[in-house]
């Protein structure tokens, strides 16, 4: 490699000036812009004319060659000179250009937790800037007690201003060099950046040259001295050559320092002194200190984000303006932010995307009119992180078609508390340094663990006083709570919209007030002062026990006193007795669980997902009179959120919020939760509280304890609970941890379709009780329930089907399902719109069937042929005993040909009508009993028809007998019909 090549790779810009201008003599300044440049000889000249032939230069051998001091000489210096700035230039233009796309590739990376959305969602796909509002130090050093949301609402409009014009010049006329924009936790400052470098990127921020952003979290880490020079190529080596030009040239440079309050900055000259060269090594505060003084590159720009208690840690007369980010102060950047986001395509999880946008939509829709009704969640959707978290719970809600172990509540909202607080300590400048998020679990967390157990979600200013300030005793302590209440307060407590509760807060998402209690109760902060005492105790004669111990048992020897010996065992044993003590807290913890998890008197609400959904989207219909008495409070979601927060993943990120939950304390307390929540368990849970039960097992995410509880469940009932795919998917993983048989799976009228049924397949397999009527299933489920039928491994012994639309295609599937079946011996297709030809399918595979024992066709619109040759079939058929066909179109003749068929071989019964000659049927009971329950769901006028001639045959029946005992029969059950005609008709059944 030639040295030319070598000088170039190592001697950046600035250098090359340096050294040219610090020689006098022209020959000098040539000989070392040569030997810069350029080696000896052929070669050198030759490649000295490449660079400038790049520039655009011409310039002749001999000039490159001759020596001497001549016109035609300085000529070519100057014209050197002109032709290396230029180069200079070029250079540096490149490697913006490269530091621009490694900042977009940077910047554009989304966390984990965007990723759940899909590879469509990115910066420039979904943003909406929040809006910033012009502030001053007198505004911030203000009290204000009324910083509320509806206070925000109210400030004047002309204070608004937008990210392109926070340095435009001030009110004075003089141009704004330092910005200071402040926000507390959850307004959007991180990702306002992210967008404003990502902007600069793509060449929509024209006003700056060059965006230098720098992490203050990562300056606080790093106490060595350095160059500002250093740290810039260090952090951005593309800069290598851009930076030796800072200071030296009209380049617009923009520094970005974000989170300044995790950086403690002392303005004083004598804890910073002053430094203006960006060469000179000194600690990063005391380059942010110098940047911000304008004494280190006084033309740079600077913006500053931080969170408002920090605000006052620069000066004011370094400041040029103040900026607030306000969050979405308008509920109609809420909808634009709900439309972008959930509008997406691919957020529903498909490829094609085309399928869903209904129901994304739908959603939007819904969400939109919920913050027109001036609901709750529009005071919480105020922050753009709440916005955030109500698209991600709904994409967990609607879009969620498998649930791997990352993908619980208890999850998103243990990540979603990570990527607002990731570790940050409350502050920078107190010695204890206790972490932001567990000075909310101890605190936050002891009010809403308060209000769950008082079953209230509404706080007056005194609950506040005596939660917070209470336990209050020194002077840290104080200012904690200063930091608290300006930088974090309004993220979790804003005030009640509610009519007559405006001076009370609440939870900004009710949730998160349970998942707080819940956090405070693993966490053991719930401790009797019997708890605290102790453990205060024991910490301190744990560390004084050997010492006392040693030396009491020296004075033993010197003094032969019984009672020393006694003394030292005792010192020895309180350490362990607290160890015991705290064995019971967690005992009490797992206690806790199950007394909430199941309360009686919460039986009968709607599952917590189906709650969640509605605290979100609304519940339509005619809004509640302010004078009405308020339901009681539910807070199921309470020892769910206990469950999910004790998951192996959920601790590891806590344990990173400062929030450390021992692997010992989890598995004891999953040890004592076996005693408790599995023999509850046991006793008969409705419907709903069942799939809160499943739900909570989802959560915990413990498969050997859920495997335990699974195999305690012989009988799901989870009829009457809408199963969305999230719910199928919960289902499926939790009863996926064993493989035992199922006696008795109860799924009517659950609303499920063709994808719940492939998502419930290995669960369906196993049970030998299946219901499914009522769900709306057609042809295109058939295929899945006949793929169901002829696996090998197919446990399903009773099926019902009923009040299915399965048509006649549907039929055809299950035909092929029955032919092939080994298991099957009860079938009910009542009511599912056979017709003849259905049915007739089905008679044709019959035969190959060896199992059935009963088949329900009732109220299929059957006539005498297809009723007729169903009955002959099952004649033939080895164990077919029992054939129902009540509520068809089947005429007199008919049912006497039915009648006489039945005579003719005992034990094939064909269940018609209620009268079996002159005789009351002997399954009368039964008949008006599926009648009974169906009536709901049935055409009611063709139903009134239906027992209109019942009771006409009935009547007739009775009066061809001359049996007493048989009239009295026929009367008894006319009774019953008219009484049933009577509901139908008055609309009580």
């Amino acid at each position: 490699m030639s040295r030319a090549v070598q000088c170039h790779g190592y001697l950046p810009w600035g250098s090359w000036t340096r050294l040219g201008r610090s020689q006098p003599s022209c020959r000098a300044a040539r000989c070392v812009y040569l030997c810069a440049a350029s080696g000896p000889g052929a070669a050198c000249s030759s490649f000295h004319r490449r660079i400038l032939h790049v520039v655009g230069i011409s310039v002749p051998r001999s000039c490159i060659r001759h020596k001497g001091g001549s016109q035609e000489h300085r000529a070519q210096r100057s014209s050197s000179q002109h032709g290396l700035d230029h180069l200079r230039n070029v250079a540096s233009s490149d490697a913006i250009k490269k530091h621009q796309k490694s900042l977009s590739a940077w910047f554009s990376n989304q966390p984990n937790e965007e990723r759940q959305f899909g590879p469509s969602f990115s910066l420039d796909a979904v943003h909406v800037d929040p809006v910033i509002r012009e502030s001053s130090l007198e505004q911030i050093l203000k009290p204000s007690p009324d910083l509320t949301i509806q206070h925000q609402l109210q400030q004047p409009c002309r204070q608004v201003i937008s990210l392109q014009n926070l340095f435009d010049v001030d009110a004075c006329g003089r141009q704004v060099k330092n910005v200071v924009l402040y926000g507390t936790v959850g307004t959007g400052k991180s990702t306002l950046i992210k967008k404003m470098v990502v902007d600069w990127c793509h060449g929509l921020l024209p006003r700056f040259e060059l965006v230098i952003p720098f992490s203050c979290e990562d300056l606080s880490h790093s106490h060595v001295p350095i160059s500002l020079r250093r740290l810039i190529t260090k952090k951005y080596q593309h800069l290598r050559d851009v930076v030796p030009i800072l200071g030296t040239s009209n380049l617009k440079v923009l520094f970005i320092l974000n989170g300044l309050e995790r950086l403690n900055l002392d303005f004083r000259l004598a804890g910073t002194e002053l430094c203006c060269d960006t060469n000179e090594p000194v600690p990063p505060s005391a380059i942010v200190v110098n940047l911000l003084r304008k004494y280190l590159l006084p033309e740079a720009s600077i913006i500053v984000t931080t969170r408002p208690s920090a605000v006052r840690r620069i000066p004011g007369k370094y400041v040029g303006r103040y900026a607030e980010i306000c969050g979405f102060s308008d509920t109609n950047l809420q909808k634009l932010y709900f439309q972008l986001r959930l509008s997406q395509p691919g957020c529903d999880g498909e490829s094609n995307g085309a399928g869903r946008s209904g129901e994304q939509d739908n959603l939007v829709e819904m969400l939109s009119r919920n913050l027109e009704r001036q609901n709750q969640i529009a005071a919480a959707c105020f922050l753009p992180s709440y916005c955030w978290l109500v698209c991600t719970t709904l994409h967990f809600l609607y879009f969620t078609r498998t649930v791997p172990p990352s993908q619980t509540l208890s999850g998103i909202y243990t990540s979603f508390l990570r990527l607002n607080f990731s570790g940050e300590v409350l502050d920078s400048t107190d010695p204890t340094k206790i972490s932001m998020m567990k000075y909310v679990a101890k605190t936050v967390g002891k009010l809403a663990h308060e209000g769950v157990m008082s079953r209230k979600t509404s706080f007056t200013e005194e609950d506040l006083q005596q939660c917070f300030e209470v336990e209050m005793k020194t002077e840290s302590e104080l200012n904690q709570l200063e930091v608290f209440r300006s930088d974090v307060f309004r993220f979790f407590l804003t005030p009640c919209v509610q009519p007559g509760k405006e001076h009370t807060f609440v939870f900004t998402i009710p949730a998160m007030q349970e998942y707080l209690a819940a956090l405070y109760v693993v966490l053991g902060e719930k401790k009797t002062l019997v708890q605290k005492v102790g453990k205060e105790l024991s910490e301190i004669i744990g560390k004084v026990s050997e010492d006392v111990a040693v030396v009491l048992s020296i004075v033993s020897k010197v003094l032969p006193l019984r009672f020393l010996p006694v003394l030292v065992n005792l010192l020895k044993m309180f350490p362990r007795f607290f160890s015991r003590l705290s064995g019971k807290g967690r005992d009490t913890i797992a206690r806790t669980m199950a007394e909430e998890l199941f309360k009686e008197e919460d039986y009968y609400n709607d599952d917590v997902l189906d709650q969640i959904n509605s605290s979100i989207l609304g519940v339509e219909g005619p809004m509640r009179h302010p004078d009405e008495a308020a339901d009681d409070e539910v807070f199921e979601l309470f020892p769910i959120f206990m469950g999910g927060i004790l998951s192996r993943r959920n601790r590891a990120i806590l344990e990173q919020l400062g929030c450390s939950i021992k692997n010992l304390a989890a598995f004891e307390i999953a040890k004592a939760m076996k005693k408790t929540v599995i023999r509850n368990s046991r006793k008969g849970l409705p419907p709903s509280e069942l799939m809160d039960y499943l739900f909570f097992l989802h959560e915990f995410q413990n498969e050997r304890f859920t495997a335990e509880a699974v195999r305690s469940l012989r009988t799901v009932n989870l009829s009457s609970v809408k199963m969305t795919p999230l719910k199928c998917s919960v289902l499926a993983s939790v009863m996926g941890s064993t493989s035992h048989e199922v006696e008795e799976l109860n799924l009517t009228s659950c609303n499920l379709d063709t994808s719940s049924l492939r998502t419930l397949f290995p669960v369906l397999l196993r049970c030998k009780f299946l219901h499914l009527q009522l769900n709306s299933l057609g042809p295109d489920a058939c295929k899945e329930i006949r793929d169901l039928l002829l696996h090998d491994k197919c446990a399903v012994s009773n099926l019902r089907l009923g009040n299915n639309p399965i048509g006649e295609q549907g039929a055809r599937y299950l035909a092929e399902g029955l032919a092939g079946n080994r298991s099957l011996t009860n079938l009910s297709l009542l009511h599912t719109a056979l017709g003849d030809r259905g049915v007739e399918l089905i008679a044709q595979h019959l035969a190959e069937n060896q199992q059935l024992q009963e088949l329900n066709l009732g109220y299929n619109s059957l006539t005498d042929t297809a009723a007729l040759h169903v009955v002959e079939v099952a004649k033939k058929h080895a164990t077919l005993d029992k054939v129902h066909l009540y509520f068809n179109d089947i005429s007199e003749d008919g049912k006497r040909a039915l009648d006489s068929l039945r005579m003719d071989r005992d034990g094939v019964r064909a269940l018609v009508f209620l009268t079996a000659g002159t005789d009351v049927s002997d399954y009368w009971s039964s008949i008006l009993n599926v009648v009974h329950k169906n009536l709901p769901f049935w055409d009611r006028e063709r139903v009134r028809q239906h027992l209109t001639l019942i009771l006409q045959d009935l009547e007739s029946s009775r009066r061809q007998t001359v049996n007493p005992w048989r009239k009295a029969k026929f009367l008894r059950v006319e009774s019953e019909v008219k009484k049933m005609l009577g509901e139908l008709q008055h609309g009580t059944l």
